[in-house]
Protein backbone atom coordinates (compact mmCIF):
# COMPACT_ATOMS: atom_id res chain seq x y z
CA UNK A 1 0.00 0.00 0.00
CA UNK A 2 1.45 3.40 -1.33
CA UNK A 3 1.27 6.48 1.50
CA UNK A 4 -0.38 9.94 0.74
CA UNK A 5 2.68 11.85 1.11
CA UNK A 6 6.73 11.21 0.80
CA UNK A 7 9.68 11.47 3.18
CA UNK A 8 11.51 14.33 4.30
CA UNK A 9 14.52 13.28 1.90
CA UNK A 10 11.77 12.01 -0.86
CA UNK A 11 10.48 15.72 -0.99
CA UNK A 12 13.79 17.09 -0.69
CA UNK A 13 14.55 15.47 -3.76
CA UNK A 14 11.22 16.50 -5.32
CA UNK A 15 12.11 20.03 -4.58
CA UNK A 16 15.33 19.64 -6.74
CA UNK A 17 14.18 18.38 -9.77
CA UNK A 18 11.42 20.56 -9.80
CA UNK A 19 13.91 23.49 -9.43
CA UNK A 20 15.87 21.99 -12.47
CA UNK A 21 12.24 22.03 -14.15
CA UNK A 22 12.56 25.99 -13.18
CA UNK A 23 15.98 26.47 -14.25
CA UNK A 24 15.17 26.10 -18.14
CA UNK A 25 11.35 26.91 -17.89
CA UNK A 26 10.61 28.70 -20.92
CA UNK A 27 10.63 33.35 -20.11
CA UNK A 28 7.33 34.05 -21.43
CA UNK A 29 5.96 31.58 -19.27
CA UNK A 30 8.31 32.58 -16.06
CA UNK A 31 6.77 36.09 -16.54
CA UNK A 32 3.04 34.78 -17.11
CA UNK A 33 3.45 32.52 -14.00
CA UNK A 34 4.93 35.07 -11.70
CA UNK A 35 1.94 37.59 -12.69
CA UNK A 36 -0.48 35.55 -11.48
CA UNK A 37 1.20 34.68 -8.47
CA UNK A 38 1.64 37.78 -7.64
CA UNK A 39 -2.23 38.97 -8.60
CA UNK A 40 -3.10 35.58 -6.43
CA UNK A 41 -0.89 36.03 -3.17
CA UNK A 42 -3.05 39.74 -3.51
CA UNK A 43 -6.43 37.96 -3.44
CA UNK A 44 -5.43 36.53 -0.20
CA UNK A 45 -4.43 40.07 1.14
CA UNK A 46 -7.93 41.43 -0.26
CA UNK A 47 -9.46 39.24 1.50
CA UNK A 48 -7.87 39.33 5.19
CA UNK A 49 -8.65 42.91 4.91
CA UNK A 50 -12.16 42.49 3.90
CA UNK A 51 -12.60 39.88 6.48
CA UNK A 52 -10.83 41.90 9.29
CA UNK A 53 -11.82 45.13 9.13
CA UNK A 54 -14.20 47.32 11.32
CA UNK A 55 -13.35 43.86 13.97
CA UNK A 56 -11.01 46.91 16.17
CA UNK A 57 -13.69 49.25 15.95
CA UNK A 58 -16.39 46.58 17.11
CA UNK A 59 -14.33 45.74 20.09
CA UNK A 60 -12.93 42.55 19.11
CA UNK A 61 -9.82 41.96 20.78
CA UNK A 62 -6.34 42.61 18.71
CA UNK A 63 -5.04 38.33 18.86
CA UNK A 64 -8.76 37.75 17.28
CA UNK A 65 -8.29 40.25 14.39
CA UNK A 66 -5.36 39.01 13.72
CA UNK A 67 -6.34 35.57 13.52
CA UNK A 68 -8.99 36.32 11.32
CA UNK A 69 -7.02 38.42 8.85
CA UNK A 70 -4.30 35.45 8.86
CA UNK A 71 -6.93 32.43 8.70
CA UNK A 72 -8.59 33.59 5.17
CA UNK A 73 -5.20 35.26 3.92
CA UNK A 74 -3.73 31.53 3.09
CA UNK A 75 -6.24 30.93 -0.03
CA UNK A 76 -3.42 32.95 -2.32
CA UNK A 77 -0.82 30.44 -1.55
CA UNK A 78 -3.01 27.71 -2.19
CA UNK A 79 -3.68 29.05 -5.68
CA UNK A 80 -0.40 29.49 -6.07
CA UNK A 81 0.77 26.24 -5.64
CA UNK A 82 -2.36 24.33 -6.68
CA UNK A 83 -2.96 25.64 -9.91
CA UNK A 84 0.88 26.18 -10.68
CA UNK A 85 2.70 29.86 -10.80
CA UNK A 86 6.10 31.79 -10.17
CA UNK A 87 5.93 32.81 -6.25
CA UNK A 88 9.29 34.53 -5.66
CA UNK A 89 9.28 33.77 -2.52
CA UNK A 90 8.78 30.13 -2.32
CA UNK A 91 11.70 30.28 -5.73
CA UNK A 92 13.82 31.58 -3.10
CA UNK A 93 13.57 28.24 -1.61
CA UNK A 94 13.58 26.09 -5.10
CA UNK A 95 16.29 27.59 -6.86
CA UNK A 96 18.41 27.07 -3.62
CA UNK A 97 18.05 23.91 -2.78
CA UNK A 98 18.62 22.94 -6.93
CA UNK A 99 21.56 25.20 -7.46
CA UNK A 100 23.55 23.32 -3.74
CA UNK A 101 21.89 20.19 -5.60
CA UNK A 102 23.40 20.81 -9.08
CA UNK A 103 19.75 20.41 -10.36
CA UNK A 104 19.71 24.48 -11.33
CA UNK A 105 22.43 27.12 -12.09
CA UNK A 106 22.95 29.98 -10.31
CA UNK A 107 22.58 31.90 -13.68
CA UNK A 108 19.01 30.17 -13.48
CA UNK A 109 18.51 31.19 -10.20
CA UNK A 110 18.96 34.89 -10.83
CA UNK A 111 17.36 34.72 -13.62
CA UNK A 112 14.21 32.83 -11.97
CA UNK A 113 14.22 35.44 -8.88
CA UNK A 114 14.56 38.32 -10.72
CA UNK A 115 11.43 37.72 -13.24
CA UNK A 116 9.61 36.34 -10.95
CA UNK A 117 9.72 39.29 -8.07
CA UNK A 118 9.18 41.96 -10.56
CA UNK A 119 6.29 40.02 -12.08
CA UNK A 120 4.62 39.29 -9.04
CA UNK A 121 4.99 42.64 -8.04
CA UNK A 122 3.23 43.56 -11.26
CA UNK A 123 0.30 40.94 -10.78
CA UNK A 124 -0.33 42.53 -7.00
CA UNK A 125 -0.20 45.81 -8.31
CA UNK A 126 -3.01 44.57 -11.16
CA UNK A 127 -5.17 43.20 -8.47
CA UNK A 128 -4.46 46.55 -5.87
CA UNK A 129 -5.13 49.27 -8.58
CA UNK A 130 -7.53 47.47 -11.04
CA UNK A 131 -9.80 45.10 -9.12
CA UNK A 132 -9.83 46.92 -5.84
CA UNK A 133 -9.20 50.83 -5.79
CA UNK A 134 -11.05 51.14 -9.70
CA UNK A 135 -13.53 48.48 -8.55
CA UNK A 136 -14.64 50.54 -5.56
CA UNK A 137 -14.34 47.96 -3.07
CA UNK A 138 -12.76 50.64 -0.60
CA UNK A 139 -14.96 53.58 -0.30
CA UNK A 140 -13.83 56.60 1.33
CA UNK A 141 -14.08 56.83 5.06
CA UNK A 142 -15.06 53.18 5.11
CA UNK A 143 -14.00 50.39 7.66
CA UNK A 144 -12.24 49.16 4.52
CA UNK A 145 -10.53 52.00 3.88
CA UNK A 146 -9.39 52.72 7.00
CA UNK A 147 -8.02 49.30 7.73
CA UNK A 148 -6.20 48.88 4.38
CA UNK A 149 -4.68 52.62 5.39
CA UNK A 150 -3.77 51.26 8.53
CA UNK A 151 -1.99 48.16 6.83
CA UNK A 152 0.35 49.96 4.26
CA UNK A 153 1.15 53.36 6.84
CA UNK A 154 2.35 50.90 9.22
CA UNK A 155 4.68 48.65 6.93
CA UNK A 156 6.49 51.68 5.47
CA UNK A 157 6.62 52.75 9.31
CA UNK A 158 8.94 50.32 10.78
CA UNK A 159 12.11 50.59 11.31
CA UNK A 160 14.47 48.47 8.59
CA UNK A 161 16.04 46.36 10.90
CA UNK A 162 12.15 45.01 12.17
CA UNK A 163 11.12 44.80 9.06
CA UNK A 164 14.17 42.82 7.81
CA UNK A 165 14.07 40.50 10.71
CA UNK A 166 10.30 40.10 10.64
CA UNK A 167 10.67 38.82 6.46
CA UNK A 168 13.49 36.28 7.99
CA UNK A 169 10.80 34.35 10.09
CA UNK A 170 7.71 34.77 7.08
CA UNK A 171 10.31 33.24 4.52
CA UNK A 172 11.01 30.41 6.95
CA UNK A 173 7.30 29.78 7.57
CA UNK A 174 6.31 30.08 3.86
CA UNK A 175 9.01 27.61 2.53
CA UNK A 176 7.84 25.12 5.38
CA UNK A 177 3.89 25.48 3.76
CA UNK A 178 5.59 24.71 0.17
CA UNK A 179 7.57 21.87 1.36
CA UNK A 180 4.59 20.50 3.40
CA UNK A 181 2.37 20.82 -0.30
CA UNK A 182 5.42 19.05 -2.09
CA UNK A 183 5.38 16.43 0.84
CA UNK A 184 1.79 15.75 0.58
CA UNK A 185 0.37 13.44 -2.96
CA UNK A 186 -3.46 14.94 -2.52
CA UNK A 187 -5.18 17.71 -2.16
CA UNK A 188 -6.14 18.50 1.06
CA UNK A 189 -3.32 17.55 2.38
CA UNK A 190 -1.42 20.25 0.20
CA UNK A 191 -4.28 22.58 1.59
CA UNK A 192 -4.07 21.48 5.14
CA UNK A 193 -0.10 21.87 4.79
CA UNK A 194 -0.16 25.03 3.43
CA UNK A 195 -2.73 26.74 5.63
CA UNK A 196 -1.06 26.50 8.86
CA UNK A 197 2.43 27.55 8.17
CA UNK A 198 0.87 30.61 6.26
CA UNK A 199 -1.68 31.29 8.58
CA UNK A 200 1.04 31.01 11.60
CA UNK A 201 2.80 33.77 9.67
CA UNK A 202 0.59 36.53 8.94
CA UNK A 203 -1.71 36.10 12.60
CA UNK A 204 2.31 36.65 14.16
CA UNK A 205 2.73 40.05 11.82
CA UNK A 206 5.90 38.49 9.88
CA UNK A 207 6.70 40.58 6.46
CA UNK A 208 6.27 39.00 2.87
CA UNK A 209 7.75 40.83 0.19
CA UNK A 210 5.11 39.94 -2.36
CA UNK A 211 1.77 40.48 -0.03
CA UNK A 212 3.58 44.03 0.82
CA UNK A 213 3.29 44.64 -3.41
CA UNK A 214 -0.21 44.79 -2.72
CA UNK A 215 -0.69 46.05 0.84
CA UNK A 216 1.13 49.09 0.52
CA UNK A 217 0.52 50.59 -2.78
CA UNK A 218 -3.79 50.21 -2.17
CA UNK A 219 -3.17 51.96 0.90
CA UNK A 220 -1.12 54.44 -1.51
CA UNK A 221 -3.98 54.48 -4.00
CA UNK A 222 -6.41 55.25 -1.37
CA UNK A 223 -4.45 58.30 0.19
CA UNK A 224 -2.35 56.89 2.91
CA UNK A 225 0.11 59.60 4.17
CA UNK A 226 3.58 58.97 3.88
CA UNK A 227 3.26 55.70 1.59
CA UNK A 228 5.22 56.75 -1.65
CA UNK A 229 6.61 54.67 -4.11
CA UNK A 230 10.35 55.79 -2.71
CA UNK A 231 8.58 54.47 0.69
CA UNK A 232 7.17 51.38 -0.63
CA UNK A 233 10.43 50.13 -1.90
CA UNK A 234 13.24 51.41 -0.01
CA UNK A 235 11.55 51.83 3.84
CA UNK A 236 9.95 48.15 3.06
CA UNK A 237 10.37 45.90 0.32
CA UNK A 238 14.52 46.25 0.24
CA UNK A 239 14.81 45.16 3.50
CA UNK A 240 11.82 42.04 3.60
CA UNK A 241 12.79 41.04 0.51
CA UNK A 242 16.50 40.07 1.70
CA UNK A 243 14.58 39.05 4.68
CA UNK A 244 12.87 36.43 2.77
CA UNK A 245 15.75 35.47 1.02
CA UNK A 246 17.48 34.61 3.72
CA UNK A 247 14.60 32.87 6.04
CA UNK A 248 14.13 30.77 2.74
CA UNK A 249 17.36 30.09 1.46
CA UNK A 250 19.18 29.54 5.18
CA UNK A 251 16.72 27.88 7.03
CA UNK A 252 15.07 26.00 5.12
CA UNK A 253 16.99 25.68 1.58
CA UNK A 254 20.57 25.33 2.94
CA UNK A 255 19.68 22.94 5.99
CA UNK A 256 17.66 20.58 4.23
CA UNK A 257 19.75 19.96 1.55
CA UNK A 258 22.50 19.66 3.96
CA UNK A 259 20.90 16.94 6.11
CA UNK A 260 18.77 15.48 2.94
CA UNK A 261 21.03 15.62 0.22
CA UNK A 262 24.75 16.32 0.31
CA UNK A 263 26.64 12.98 -0.51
Amino acid sequence: MSSSFKSPVDTAKAISATAGAKNSANIVNVILLSFLAGAYIAFGGLLAIIASAGMAGAGAPAGLEKFVFGAVFPVGLIIVVLAGSELFTGNVMFMTIGVLDGSASVGGLAKNWVLSWIFNFVGSLFVAFVLAYMGGLFPADSVFATKAIGVATAKVGMPWAQAFIRAIGCNWLVCLAVWLANASDDIIGKIFGIWFPIMAFVTIGFEHSVANMFFIPLGMFLGAKGVTWSTIIVNNLIPVTLGNIVGGAIFVACIYWYTYLKE
